[in-house]
């Protein structure tokens, strides 16, 4: 029987930064009894689904789920521990932004039973703070970072790059100072402009807000080689870990491996019975509120993944790891090989022009993405599938 990952979604922020389309919300007030109830029951709803599954991740996303009382992160973790087996070494992640109020509940965090934390540092920069729309300054980032490491045997943070008006130094400088502060795990991402953000309107009206392709394309080339160097080498497009410190949560996604969703607009991919079903949770809190009272879960829309698309979806999540895809685990999982011979999935001349362009590794073990390659994934992937 598959083991089992439990992504928990609070969707509330104290504000709405205007790089993000993530499903978050602000509200001048929160029923924190009415949520515990609420989590509760699509935790039980989903247990007597899935029963006798063990559980290795749980993960509070967001949202800011460091707004939540200390008090709802332990009634969920007791309730999932009630329902399923936690594996020994269980990662319990919660995500925080390093703002005075928030940091100073790490310890109750830590007590609650969470044993890795993920800040939203973003920069140690206050003028890219500002303009990220970020509430925390550089000292508050510090701060809380070094709480992080006094109360979490584990901890990570994300710094985006790529910003306006930077360049290849003033980014390598905020690197290494990064890397004086992480204790394994950096999680490094190139501002994009999404869909219905703040900074869309702003792009579409004229605003430069990224860096030119090129600068962002030697910056990524420059954060692997400083990091490679510091022994915190990518395992993934934008996450960079030592050895051991890899986000196992993640990883669950990137394997394309059973996890559930909790909370408004989480998504759910797990095997039942001989099916693969993917869910998704109503989006907006009060209809998610209101969905779970009446049915005891929050899910909007649920179907079963037929085997070509869960084919598809598998290797576009395993593509974004350095390692690749172990063509072994996906036999196993689809009952055909992945890359060789006339029944594989993928088609050989294909891969075989990648590989000749360098964009692509075709090893005896595993289907990988060169540095390149990671370079254009998305482009790559369309090649490939389409």
């Amino acid at each position: 029987m598959n083991d089992l990952a439990v992504y928990v979604h609070w969707p509330f922020c104290q504000s709405k930064c205007p790089y993000c389309d993530f499903n978050s919300h602000v509200a001048a007030g929160i029923d924190h009894e009415g949520w515990r109830a609420a989590y509760k029951a699509e935790i039980a709803h989903y247990a007597q689904r899935l029963p006798a599954r063990r559980i290795t991740s749980i993960f509070f996303g967001g949202g800011t789920p460091s707004l939540m009382e200390a008090k709802t992160v332990e009634t969920v973790l007791g309730e999932i521990a009630r329902h399923w087996r936690l594996a020994a070494d269980v990662e319990i992640t919660l995500e925080a932004n390093p703002g005075s109020a928030e940091a100073d509940k790490f310890a109750a965090f830590r007590q609650a039973g969470v044993n890795r934390l993920s800040l939203g540092v973003q920069s140690l920069r206050d003028e890219a703070l500002k303009f990220l729309g970020r509430v925390h300054d550089s000292g508050e980032a510090r701060r809380a970072l070094a709480l992080a490491a006094q109360y979490f045997p584990r901890f990570s943070f994300d710094l985006i790059y790529a910003r306006q008006d930077q360049d290849l130094a003033t980014w390598e400088s905020e690197l290494r100072e990064a890397l004086a502060l992480t204790n394994g795990h950096l999680s490094l991402y190139q501002l994009t402009i999404e869909a219905g953000t703040q900074f869309y309107t702003l792009a579409n009206r004229g605003e430069k807000l990224t860096a030119p392709n090129d600068m962002a394309a030697n910056m990524f080339e420059k954060t692997q080689d400083i990091l490679s160097g510091a022994g915190l080498p990518a395992y993934e497009v934008s996450n960079h870990a030592a050895p051991g410190n890899e986000s196992r949560h993640n990883l669950v996604y990137w394997h394309y491996d059973d996890y559930i969703g909790i909370g408004p607009g989480a998504h759910g991919r797990f095997v039942d019975g001989d099916e693969r079903i993917a869910t998704e949770d109503h989006r907006a809190p009060e209809v998610w509120l209101r969905h779970v009272t009446d049915h005891h879960h929050g899910i909007r829309v649920e179907e079963k993944i037929d085997r070509t698309t869960a084919q598809r979806e598998a290797l576009m999540m395993g593509l974004r790891l350095v390692a690749g895809v172990d063509k072994d685990v996906w036999r196993s999982k689809f009952g055909v090989a992945l890359a060789d011979g006339d029944s594989a999935f993928l088609e050989g001349a294909r891969i075989h022009r990648l590989v000749q362009e360098g964009y692509l590794a075709n090893e005896r073990k595993c289907l990988k993405a060169t540095p390149a390659g990671l370079q254009r994934l998305n482009a790559l992937l369309n090649y490939l599938l389409n």
